[in-house]
């Protein structure tokens, strides 16, 4: 889910040569020096170390999408068979709507997120072994289980310091990969290889050395996984940490979809932390299988 003390490194110079001012070249690191200084950037291991318990609460963006909607091969079949184009088919809603949610989390990998709809209030519980959902917005009252895919990426997820905080520790190699834009902005990308063996990307910024731009795992959509990417912006101090407050998902478009059609662009969705509170106080059964509504 999801940046800690800022430390603007300068990593430019200026120098005169023959009368001229050119931009020094951005120093060699390694690997390992950018994510030392990544993590120095945002506080410092031992400062992530002390942090046992965070939450934070905001607003969340979601139902926005201005994709087509995408007809199915029956709907193509038909419509080509009469010899005409295809229709044009309704669009979704494009305004995304905010709502306020509230996540808690928990060394190792323990989570409780709360969404507020409708005066309703969804529910993601997961331990840390086992995950739960109550969604009564759509009329689903009744606690269910996380799915085996649900579990899977549940306990892929990052602690609550991120993937670079103590990486080896964690069994993460990583690698440079090279400079890369991101938004205008120098950025190392990194490549961090888990335990699992699962591979992602992360860009950090060049002179700050916070994170710019992180991979997700892809977001499956119309029958085609999209590669999906996490920006991070607004960096604020919470305690000595840098903690970015707002979060910005993007579903990247794939050349064709599974029906065929070219793929439509989706919005960007966007995470605002409203509040943020390091190694608050946590009632005993906050991560156990909440109960049903009904």
């Amino acid at each position: 889910m999801y940046r800690n003390v800022l430390i603007l490194t300068s990593v430019l110079g200026f120098v005169t040569l023959l009368a001229a001012e050119t931009v020094a070249p951005l120093p060699a690191l390694t690997a390992e020096q950018i994510v030392d200084r990544n993590v120095a950037a945002r506080g410092g291991v031992q400062a992530w170390r002390a942090v046992k318990t965070m939450s934070l609460a905001g607003k969340l963006g979601v139902g926005g999408n201005q994709r087509a909607t995408l007809q199915t091969k029956e709907q193509v079949a038909v419509a080509r068979g009469k010899g005409g184009g295809l229709p044009a088919m309704p669009g979704r809603p494009a305004q995304e709507v905010q709502l306020p949610f509230l996540m808690e989390l928990e060394r190792p990998r323990k989570m409780r997120f709360e969404l507020e709809f409708a005066g309703q209030t969804a529910i993601q519980v997961y331990d840390g072994a086992q995950g739960w959902k109550l969604r009564p917005f759509l009329n689903r009252r009744v606690v269910e289980p996380f799915t085996d895919e649900e579990l899977k990426l549940s306990s892929a997820q990052a602690d609550l310091d991120g993937l670079l905080v103590d990486y080896a520790a964690k069994g993460t190699r990583i690698e440079l990969v090279g400079m890369d834009k991101v938004e205008g902005r120098d950025t190392y990308k990194v490549k961090m290889t888990m335990k699992s063996a699962q591979a992602l990307h992360v860009w950090i910024d060049a002179q700050t050395f916070l994170e710019a731009k992180m991979e997700l795992q892809p977001r499956r959509m119309d029958g085609t996984d999209h590669p999906t990417e996490e920006y991070f912006r607004d960096y604020r101090p919470v305690e000595g940490l840098q903690i970015p407050f707002v979060l910005e998902t993007r579903v990247l478009p794939v050349a064709r979809t599974a029906t065929g059609l070219p793929d439509v662009p989706v919005p960007p969705e966007r995470i605002n932390i409203e509040k943020v509170v390091l190694n608050p106080k946590f009632d005993e059964g906050l991560f156990r299988k909440p109960a049903s509504t009904r």
